[in-house]
Formats: C-alpha cells, structure tokens, sequence
C-alpha cells in the first residue's frame, strides 16, 4: 500500500491508523454512491434532480447525505439561489475535479476488466 512510502508524515495522514484523518477520509470518498456522483459531475454543474437522475438507483436520502459529506470534505460547492423554490446547484471543487481523475481510472479499469471478472465470477458460482 502507498502508506508504506509516507513515513514522515504527520500520523493524521497515516491511512493504517484507524483513528488518522486520512482514514476518514478514505472511507467517506471510498463507497459508491460518492464515486458515482463524483463521476456526474464531472466538469458540470447539476441540480439536485438532475444529479438523482443521473445517479440511477439512488435514494433521496443517499444523495443528500453523499452531497452533505462531499461538501464537508470540500470536493463539491453547493450553491443556493434566492428564488421561489429555491435553486441549488453542485459543482465539483478543485480538489473534488482531482479526485474525479482517480474516479475516470476506476470506471476505466471496470470496463477493461468486466470480461475477466465477469467469467471469474462464471467460474467461482459453478
């Protein structure tokens, strides 16, 4: 693991130690539902709604608490415009847009290996 070459760093950063910083943050940017909204945004901003129909299969509730903890974690600028209803738009941060290279490479790397994982699961549920 990649945390083998980070010796002198602070023990915040150190993503073996179950109570550092960098862990939580692992673990927050690291499910699903976070990479998927990641990937939508993109290079855009969307709407609430849009973000939902873009993100198949997930909840209202999932979306907000995904959205909430992305703009903790400062990845994603949430906008508030003063209309009836109100407008809120998401937009990637620049921090959020140099994770989304590390989430093109996931959703690169499903699609070169699907086959293989594909006749590997064929195999293993035989």
């Amino acid at each position: 693991m990649v945390t083998k070459q980070l010796r002198d760093l602070p023990e915040n950063a150190d993503l073996r130690r179950a109570d550092s910083l960098a862990r939580e943050i692992f673990s927050d940017v690291a499910n699903k539902w976070a990479l998927l909204i990641i990937e939508a945004l993109g290079e855009r901003t969307l709407r609430f709604s849009e973000l939902r129909d873009e993100v198949e299969g997930v909840s209202h509730k999932m979306l907000t608490q995904n959205l909430r903890m992305l703009e903790r974690n400062g990845l994603v600028d949430r906008t508030v415009y003063p209309t009836v209803p109100p407008r809120v738009e998401y937009t990637l941060t620049e921090p959020g847009r140099a994770l989304r290279a590390t989430v093109d490479a996931i959703c690169g790397w499903t699609h070169r290996y699907l086959g293989h994982i594909e006749a590997a699961r064929g195999r293993f549920d035989d």
